[in-house]
């Protein structure tokens, strides 16, 4: 499981940048492509962590981040029956999702080298 937090975590930030660069750049629909794409691995990423139960303990911060994307998850979903709902879930997600994507990378970041630290790596 350590393999797979460490390429999540250099894959989310590949990602992260490449998208925010070249969103930049170009100014088109690619920060659109960049939501999707991130997004998509990071999904991915916590459904893997989810059946592993890694860094998944109650009252842990991936718990609450993932309870977090559940809720957004469900709101929109409900906003396809409710269409005000919807749109205000996307128009939040607009600005929330980018920061959402920072922060799951700053989560896998802290526990790949600061949590999987062996306890005499932390003493140096």
């Amino acid at each position: 499981m350590k393999t797979f937090k460490l390429i999540d975590f250099w894959v989310s930030v590949l990602l992260v940048t490449a998208f925010t660069i070249l969103s930049l750049i170009r100014m088109n629909e690619t920060f659109l492509y960049g939501y999707f794409i991130v997004g998509g691995w990071q999904i991915i990423s916590m459904l893997v962590h989810e059946y592993n139960r890694s860094f998944c303990g109650k009252g842990s911060a991936r718990t609450m981040y993932h309870r977090i994307v559940i809720i957004v998850l469900s709101c929109a979903l409900t906003g396809f029956l409710i269409y005000p709902l919807l749109f205000i879930v996307l128009a939040g997600l607009l600005f929330a999702a980018p920061l959402m994507a920072v922060y799951y990378t700053w989560l896998c970041y802290n526990e790949v080298y600061v949590k999987m630290q062996r306890p005499l790596a932390v003493l140096k």
